[in-house]
């Protein structure tokens, strides 16, 4: 149903704060979205936000995102430290999201990007200890991936904390 991972994702309560930690152990540079603009954003099947930023990096051969969310509301999708998601390519997000809540992982968001990209994670914490996240390998993301990847293989330690 799933291919390998393509990223590890890990709660934290302040992303720049996180990267820059993670930055002086060795990895880097990191990407940094602060609130990400959503739309059709269902949380545990109701409209909902999903206001949240994350910062970006390439760590080994995997990317790596350090997330938080900054409106927990009702029901937080971000609420702890450690290990939050493990991301997926697939060919459909529509048809791996069915599958993914047939086989009993529940879908805990599903939104879209304001350039339409679609995404969605489904809840495996009570197997696996996180969420997996789902989306489509489109040129647009793929292109952001390999962004990422080749600055991590060029870089030098100098400026690891990068807007976008």
């Amino acid at each position: 149903m799933l291919g390998p991972p393509v990223q590890i994702a890990y709660a934290v309560d302040d992303v720049r704060r996180a990267a820059r930690r993670w930055s002086n152990r060795g990895v880097g540079p990191f990407f940094v979205r602060e609130h990400i603009e959503l739309v059709d954003v269902r949380v545990r099947g109701t409209a909902a936000t999903f206001d949240h930023s994350s910062a970006y990096a390439w760590w080994g051969s995997t990317m790596v995102e350090l997330i938080c969310q900054h409106d927990g509301g009702a029901a937080p999708l971000v609420s702890s430290s450690g290990l939050h998601h493990v991301a997926h390519f697939v060919d459909d997000v529509a048809v791996s999201g069915a599958a993914l809540v047939a086989a009993g992982n529940a879908e805990a968001l599903y939104a879209r990007t304001t350039a339409g990209m679609a995404f969605s994670m489904h809840d495996a914490r009570a197997e696996l200890g996180h969420y997996i996240e789902i989306y489509e390998p489109t040129p647009r993301l793929r292109a952001f991936y390999d962004m990422v990847r080749v600055a991590a293989d060029e870089w030098s330690g100098d400026d690891p904390i990068r807007v976008l």
